[in-house]
């Protein structure tokens, strides 16, 4: 815990997420959760270094915080607050990508083929799908053929 100007301040490790060492900048009196990028609103899931089921866990354990607000990464300072609703929906989006990996990874479909074969219902019109969804699929195949370490 941080106090600057009687603001307490803590930073928080909720679990890998978007890389293995993913901090979070919690104000417990403001109830805001400053969630870098382990939070995105409304862009497709970029898991290109990530660890899918575990940032699940990650984002399950902010939840779980007293927040009122969370703050993404690559958000507009001005945009309105952000709701618990909000991050479930980013969280949602995380598990659809995993879901459809491991249906690809399960019926065999080649890793360079899942992008094109998946089917991530309202997240496929996310900004930058086109740019994320290749890394996203990998990982989930890296997961699930145990490439990626645990914690």
């Amino acid at each position: 815990m941080i106090n600057l100007g009687g603001t307490e301040i803590d930073v928080v490790f909720l679990g890998r997420a978007h890389t293995g060492g993913d901090l979070e900048v919690y104000l417990p009196r403001e109830k805001i959760l400053f969630m870098s990028e382990m939070f995105s609103n409304r862009i497709f899931p970029s898991m290109a270094n990530g660890y899918p089921s575990e940032w699940v866990g990650a984002l399950k354990k902010a939840e779980q915080m007293d927040v009122s607000q969370f703050v993404p990464a690559h958000t507009a300072m001005d945009a309105p607050p952000l709701t618990k609703q909000t991050e479930r929906d980013w969280r949602e989006s995380l598990e659809r990508v995993i879901a459809e990996g491991k249906r690809l990874h399960d019926a065999k479909v080649p890793v360079d083929e899942a992008p094109d074969r998946a089917d991530f219902g309202v997240y496929a019109a996310w900004w930058r799908r086109a740019e994320n969804a290749a890394g996203a699929l990998k990982r989930v195949y890296m997961e699930l053929d145990g490439e990626l370490k645990p914690q």
